[in-house]
């Protein structure tokens, strides 16, 4: 039960805020919006889960860890129902913002959570919830325009409301499920930014982030740049598609994968060579090479996800996770920004795959350098 109440807060975490991109067409057509408004539309959400996961420490240290989750996916049921409401630009904007707010809260409770229910066995523990956060991805990219549209007569409101049904209906379920007042509930919140352990897995995770966001963010105009747009959709389902695989291995195999250092240096091998393919290669082989970059992403974002509940007293596991993900949402932020400026000032599309060289490079060397197999103090 306590898996299964793991893996459903990471699906609701992340369906409402991957039901959007698919929306886009939709959305731009019925508030004029130009690309600018589009951009902000993709990047509050990785700007606010950076700022929100700070915030969020402070309320889990006063209510728990469970009492915070159901608050978290209340905020975000509420907030991505009204995102539709009017509509108008300014409202769906405020209201991303506050939902991602909520997500915040939710997912960074999630590793509080494992470190009271499963703290014997926070490898599986969080491959289970991050295999919820990916399906919730792939769930909310892939079936809002195919089949939700078609149910709800093509309307992108309704289609966000269905959605923020979801995460009400996991809320409750959390709220009246078992050992409800199991959690963290001490009164530090702020992240300890001089432990190093901090920051070897927030740049974990920032490889991750960097890989997956900037992967999704740019590969598309890289490759209409390059003359292969036909192959967008199908290496785009590759990217995120590849990610399950990797959940799963971890989830089965935890001993083999959890605070090793190969698993990161393969990882960053294989980013960088898949980077450098896509730079390289024909273009027949590209959606392989985005499929695994989106593999060793998401084995790095579970790897990343699982050092809280091992390297923190199950006390502070919400304030060394609030610093693990500002540190790994800061970079997915700025990485995708800084990528296209470069794009923007230097004219060269090879540009859009400097995310996944970087991510690549950091996962070699948190792999090969930094030591990763603490235990909990």
């Amino acid at each position: 039960m306590r898996l299964f109440l793991l893996w459903v807060i990471g699906f609701a975490a992340r369906v409402t805020l991957l039901a959007v991109p698919p929306l886009i067409p939709a959305i731009h057509r019925d508030l004029v919006m130009d690309e600018t408004a589009v951009g902000a539309l993709g990047g509050i959400p990785v700007f606010v889960m950076c700022v929100g996961a700070l915030a969020g420490s402070l309320v889990i240290a006063r209510l728990g860890a469970r009492r915070a989750t159901v608050v978290g996916l209340v905020i975000v049921a509420a907030a991505g129902a009204l995102r539709g409401v009017g509509p108008s630009l300014g409202w769906l904007l405020a209201m991303t913002v506050v939902m991602s707010a909520g997500i915040a809260l939710a997912q960074l409770s999630i590793p509080a959570l494992v470190a009271a229910w499963e703290p014997a066995n926070v490898g599986r523990a969080t491959a289970v919830y991050g295999n919820g956060m990916l399906f919730g991805e792939i769930a909310g990219a892939g079936l809002t325009a195919t089949v939700l549209l078609a149910l709800v007569a093509a309307s992108w409101e309704v289609a966000l409301a269905v959605w923020s049904v979801v995460a009400l209906a996991v809320a409750l379920v959390v709220a009246v499920g078992p050992d409800a007042r199991r959690g963290s509930a001490g009164a530090a919140w702020w992240p300890d930014w001089r432990d190093g352990r901090v920051w070897v897995a927030g740049l974990t995770l920032a490889s991750a982030s960097l890989a997956y966001w900037g992967g999704n963010a740019h590969l598309p105009d890289y490759l209409t740049a390059a003359g292969r747009g036909s192959e967008v959709p199908v290496a785009l389902a590759s990217l995120n598609g590849f990610q399950l695989p990797a959940s799963i291995l971890v989830g089965a195999w935890p001993a083999l994968f959890v605070a090793r250092r190969w698993p990161l240096v393969a990882s960053g091998v294989v980013a960088l060579l898949s980077a450098a393919a896509l730079l390289l290669g024909n273009g027949a082989l590209s959606a392989v090479w985005a499929g695994l970059v989106g593999f060793v992403a998401a084995l790095a974002f579970v790897l990343a996800l699982a050092l809280p509940p091992l390297l923190a007293p199950a006390g502070d596991v919400h304030r060394f996770s609030a610093g693990v993900f500002a540190i790994g949402y800061a970079f997915a932020f700025s990485g995708a920004l800084v990528a296209g400026a470069l794009w923007d000032a230097t004219g060269s599309s090879a540009m859009a795959l400097l995310p996944i060289v970087v991510a690549g490079a950091l996962m070699v060397v948190l792999g090969s350098r930094l030591n990763l197999t603490y235990s909990r103090p």
